[in-house]
């Protein structure tokens, strides 16, 4: 029993340390070398900013600004900062499974039902950083937290604000 307690700690202080994004980038990339950026022209892929793709906006913005990054137009940019909100479709389980069963001694039957499935359409936050020089991808993060329609807007702000803020803890990259 104490080695299952302690097999169950472990993996549960494992999965906090676990990273709520991932990056990527171009090694070949020197990033000192930029010093300006702007929103691409068709970020977000749509005519209009949605009340989510404003809350991206703001923390993208902030973020960049804590970087010493400077925004201009377009025309101007080092690079141009391209997000969306890519939909995934995933299945939850709600509530809890049915069972019963008998038996006696070291024997018995049982008959049990699962939790019943619903699928749920949910966000994944996706930025990419792109040297307007080249037109290439320098810098990729992904989120792992997701954004659903279930979320208040105070909890899809904070999902937003601490999603972006740990995407560019890792920007630039270290190369080490």
């Amino acid at each position: 029993m104490a080695r299952l307690l302690m097999a169950a700690l472990v993996t549960l202080a494992m999965s906090g340390c676990a990273s709520n994004v991932v990056t990527d980038y171009n090694s070949a990339v020197a990033f000192d070398d930029y010093s300006s950026w702007a929103f691409a022209p068709d970020s977000g892929s749509s005519s209009f900013v949605s009340l989510d793709g404003h809350r991206v906006q703001n923390a993208v913005e902030r973020e960049m600004n804590g970087k010493a990054m400077d925004k201009v137009d377009v025309s101007d940019a080092d690079l141009l900062v391209s997000w969306q909100i890519v939909e995934e479709d995933r299945l939850e389980q709600s509530g809890v499974g049915l069972g019963f069963g008998f038996g006696t001694g070291n024997f018995g039957w049982g008959l049990s039902a699962p939790p019943p499935v619903r699928e749920v359409k949910e966000g994944k936050l996706v930025i990419e950083l792109v040297d307007k020089g080249s037109e290439k991808v320098v810098w990729r993060a992904a989120s792992r937290r997701y954004l659903n329609e279930s979320q208040s807007p105070e909890t899809r702000s904070k999902l937003v604000d601490e999603v972006v803020t740990e995407m560019f803890t890792k920007y630039p990259p270290d190369k080490d």
